[in-house]
């Protein structure tokens, strides 16, 4: 092989290895079933650096955040971690009445961090529709949809996922499943959501919590029921389905809201679930014990990979509330401790996750990177 012929030959090599591991390729905005909520209301929780070896540590890879901090989007640049950042609630109005403003928002918060970190969605507000403010509700759609429009000037609208969260408090009725729909007040405005969201094939991301059921029902509900415990379940005489765990019956419950509005075939992701480790007089099923039950047993829910009852196809995927405890957060005590992780690395319980290694930040150097080098100088040797 001439000299001219093994340079072309290296260059084609190099090209092809580095390429076929570049962190921007898509693989779509959640891989896997297990992802985790990184919220950051607290003044003594470790720096974003830190927390990215513990992701890595517990290999969990899909993350969200609740805005688009720059020294968070930083630090996850080059860790193949999948993050999706929030638009928060309060930008919504300028967003929705500002296409321009929407697209310098997206230059500054995704195209300049891509695609070294790895920002897979944007969430656009959280809980907005049900939650009684009725000009933010109206604007969240023309929010979206100027986002949107800004990822697709920029060619990122096939890398990035847009999508918004909701509570519970979009319906109607949610027992038994099947009754569930959407409240008067909120099928104006998520209507015609939901019908953008179809076109560019985007969710419907729920905030499901058996934890506040239970708070708010403790003498109609069996715990064991809300913990995935075993226990009788429920029986939907309608689709005549049985239910052993709540989680699963809020999920189909927003399946029959979404095939009542026209939906049917949208896909729910839950964004946020938890259990609170602590809380006030009121809520004395914030336990460390029923915490870990119920973390520990939507883990194994979410490795078996399956659906639903009434989707038992859609592999349920689910984010996790939260990483850590947060000690800022207002609202009841119950607010500050759904951390799976306290503020100093260490676990609040567990549920198979170990604590931040102290020397966790000599390994930060990857190791699919290295091994990457050291072919690239086998085959320099080589030649």
């Amino acid at each position: 092989m001439t000299s001219c012929a093994l340079k072309l030959f290296f260059f084609i090599f190099i090209f092809i290895f580095f390429s076929s591991s570049n962190p921007s390729s898509i693989e779509g905005a959640f891989v896997g079933t297990y992802g985790i909520n990184y919220g950051r209301i607290a003044d003594n929780i470790p720096s974003p650096e830190k927390v990215v070896l513990l992701l890595k540590q517990a290999k969990i890879r899909n993350v969200r955040i609740y805005d688009a901090d720059h020294t968070v989007l930083e630090a996850f640049s080059g860790t193949g971690l999948d993050l999706v950042v929030g638009l928060p609630n309060g930008f919504l109005k300028e967003m929705s009445s500002n296409a321009d403003h929407a697209l310098s928002w997206v230059k500054d918060n995704v195209q300049s961090f891509l695609p070294n970190t790895r920002i897979r969605g944007i969430a656009i507000g959280n809980e907005v529709l049900g939650g009684g403010d009725s000009e933010l509700s109206a604007a969240l759609l023309g929010a979206a949809k100027n986002v949107y429009s800004a990822l697709k000037k920029l060619n990122l609208d096939q890398t990035v996922q847009i999508t918004t969260a909701h509570s519970q408090a979009v319906f109607a009725d949610s027992y038994p499943p099947s009754s569930c729909v959407f409240k008067e007040n909120v099928v104006q405005f998520m209507k015609p959501l939901l019908e953008f969201f179809h076109q560019i094939g985007s969710p419907f991301c729920l905030n499901a919590y058996p934890f506040l059921a239970y708070t708010y029902n403790p003498t109609e509900i069996d715990i064991n029921y809300a913990l995935f415990k075993p226990t009788q379940g429920i029986y939907d005489p309608k689709t005549n389905l049985r239910y052993d765990n709540m989680l699963d019956a809020q999920i189909d419950a927003a399946y029959m809201a979404l095939q009542d509005a026209g939906f049917q075939k949208m896909e729910v992701i839950i964004t946020e679930t938890g259990w609170a480790s602590k809380g006030d007089t009121d809520e004395p099923a914030a336990t460390a014990d029923n915490a870990r039950t119920y973390n520990y047993n939507l883990r194994k829910r979410l490795a078996k990979k399956k659906g639903t009852p009434l989707r038992p196809k859609t592999v349920l995927k689910a984010y996790i509330f939260a990483l850590f405890n947060e000690n800022s957060k207002p609202g009841k005590s119950s607010e500050k401790y759904f951390g799976l992780f306290k503020p100093d690395g260490t676990i609040s319980y567990d549920i198979g996750f170990n604590s931040l290694k102290s020397d966790a930040a000599n390994s930060h150097f990857s190791s699919s990177k290295a091994a990457r080098l050291i072919c690239v100088s086998v085959f320099l040797l080589m030649i």
